[in-house]
């Protein structure tokens, strides 16, 4: 379907001198009925259309709003109820809002939905040693010895005690283990899985990670970052038939649209999809189970020579799933404590782990950006944007590309002049939108000081930076009602404040979670927006975030999530 601008729509409804001037208000009175729209023309006719709501839209030209209209997956009509009824015929299908609050369908700009592990794994997000040692031990009767037992979201703060090699060694004696952080960039490992990868307490740490040792220099179990690689070449793992391994991936997306659009996100950047996810997207998709729209990150070094060979670049794909950047990682985690900083840990002289060095991040940037892929590097200590700047710096200047928007996943610790020239580039940081709230317990280790620069949603918008909000998941929650909650309060679950100066109101996190989001996806003309001509994904909340107690939002209902016009959540049989 053709898409239609706004000046076109108001050509039509004749809704410019009511709704000019709304600005933040919801009252009725606002939307006059509009004669012109009444004789809008039979081919006009909607499919859907909403009414008697409050409608956030994340558009500047049109704030607020009480209805709209949804013909073939997009928003034909925005404006009031009055309006927009006298466009309904005896074939629309009309919803009543009954005034609940409504806004454009959330988008995470960072996440990793797979799905497989929440189905099939062990789930370690437990509280108690006692009880991680008991999961572990469960899932290892049965198993051959020397097949790993993994288990994955163990959070080490989040522990009545620090979790041990001795306490995997007695859960689990006669088969590697391998207990894997949430946050992705830090492990656990019992003795036997140590003596099969020659590992002891005497093996030097490599560059790039870490062997965690003790007071007495004996092995924690804990492991960092890329020291972890030599674990994946030992033992036995399960093994699947290429059938069984595509459809657990296909059940695992399935279950992960569900959940994600229960949550009222209707868009996700994947941020690590190599051959097996991007199947995964088609097969559900060609199932009709897809929920969400993706945006996916190409990781793997093969894939990514494949895209390459067949001219394939950020773009390409369609308003379901769509390529986007290419994505590498060049330092440590926030939530695991291992980001590269200039300034080290709380009381420690530990400034962090680089996983690439400057030369590889030029490479791989030189590389990508010729071949017209948005590039998106993990880097979320200052020192690592720094590497990243400079390697995008000197690619726009060698090879010049127009609004090229290349990303900086995380972003996660800033300074003034780093904001300055993420500015200049036009370059998209995705800093963490759930963590300030979740992982409180761990910014004690930052300190104060660094977390007035850390995830700086108020500093990224004052300096005129165009910036969304990310999970991480599983690192972080996806739940964008929790994130909008974090952005607006920066409290954890204590209620402790941090980084009280990084504080943005509510109208500007649903824009950080709708607008922005698309934007980084350059895809703001197409979603993002309760905008005529754009895709008619949006979210019905049952409380107004404005209105309630802003400790409260994270506990606010979805009500209904839609993408393209067809109701994702609740589900409909």
């Amino acid at each position: 379907m053709p898409k239609v601008t706004r000046n076109e729509f108001l050509k039509v409804s004749g809704l410019a001198a009511a709704t000019l001037g709304v600005g933040n208000l919801w009252p009725a009175e606002a939307f006059a009925e509009s004669e012109a729209l009444q004789q809008a023309p039979p081919t006009n006719e909607p499919d859907l259309i909403v009414v008697n709501g409050r409608v956030f839209t994340s558009d500047a030209a049109l704030a607020r709003a009480e209805a709209f209209a949804v013909k073939n997956g997009r928003f034909v009509a925005v404006g009031s109820s009055a309006d927009i009824k006298n466009l309904a015929t005896a074939r629309t299908r009309v919803i009543d809002a009954a005034r609940a609050t409504i806004t454009p369908g959330f988008i995470d700009a960072h996440c990793h939905p797979s799905g497989v592990n929440e189905l099939y794994g062990v789930d370690l997000d437990l509280r108690r040693v006692v009880d991680i040692m008991a999961a572990l031990k469960k899932r290892a009767t049965g198993t051959p010895p020397g097949q790993w037992v993994s288990g994955f979201k163990f959070d080490d703060t989040k522990l009545d005690r620090p979790l041990h090699r001795k306490d995997l060694d007695e859960a689990v004696p006669n088969n590697p283990v391998e207990v894997n952080h949430r946050g992705g960039h830090t492990s656990w490992y019992n003795s036997k899985a140590f003596e099969l990868a020659g590992i002891t307490k005497t093996t030097p740490d490599p560059p790039d990670g870490r062997f965690f040792r003790d007071a007495s220099s004996e092995l924690t179990g804990q492991v960092a970052e890329l020291a972890r690689r030599v674990f994946s070449k030992v033992g036995t793992r399960q093994q699947f038939t290429p059938q069984q391994d595509r459809e657990r991936a296909r059940n695992g997306m399935r279950h992960m649209s569900e959940l994600l659009t229960a949550t009222g996100l209707t868009t996700v950047h994947d941020a690590g999809a190599g051959r097996d996810k991007i199947l995964a997207y088609e097969d559900t998709r060609n199932a009709g189970e897809l929920r969400h729209r993706a945006y996916f990150m190409v990781r793997g070094q093969s894939v990514f020579e494949g895209f390459k060979a067949a001219g394939i670049f950020t773009g390409f794909g369609d308003d379901w799933v769509r390529v986007g950047s290419v994505k590498f990682a060049a330092d440590g985690s926030a939530s695991e404590r291992t980001m590269r900083m200039s300034t080290p840990y709380v009381g420690t002289n530990d400034y962090g782990i680089l996983t690439m060095t400057q030369d590889q991040i030029y490479e791989a940037v030189d590389d990508a950006h010729q071949h017209d892929f948005q590039v998106s590097i993990h880097a979320n200590g200052d020192v690592t944007i720094d590497m990243v700047l400079k390697a995008y710096e000197r690619a726009l200047q060698k090879w010049p590309r127009p609004d090229r928007r290349h990303r900086i996943e995380h972003c996660s610790l800033v300074n003034p002049d780093l904001l300055k020239r993420i500015k200049a580039l036009g370059v998209i940081p995705t800093p963490f939108w759930t963590y300030v709230h979740y992982h409180g317990e761990k910014w004690k280790q930052y300190g104060e000081e660094k977390m007035r620069w850390m995830f700086a949603h108020r500093s990224f918008l004052d300096s005129g930076i165009v910036v969304p909000g990310a999970s991480d998941y599983t690192p972080g929650p996806f739940e964008p009602l929790m994130a909008i909650q974090s952005m607006v309060t920066r409290k954890d679950f204590d209620s402790r404040v941090w980084g009280a100066n990084q504080k943005v109101t509510v109208d500007e996190a649903l824009k950080i979670a709708t607008i922005n989001g698309a934007h980084a996806s350059y895809e703001e003309k197409t979603k993002g927006s309760i905008t005529a001509g754009k895709l008619a994904d949006f979210v019905m909340l049952e409380k107004d975030p404005h209105e309630v107690d802003p400790d409260e939002i994270k506990k606010i209902k979805i009500v209904r999530t839609v993408v393209g016009g067809k109701t994702m959540f609740p589900r409909e049989t």
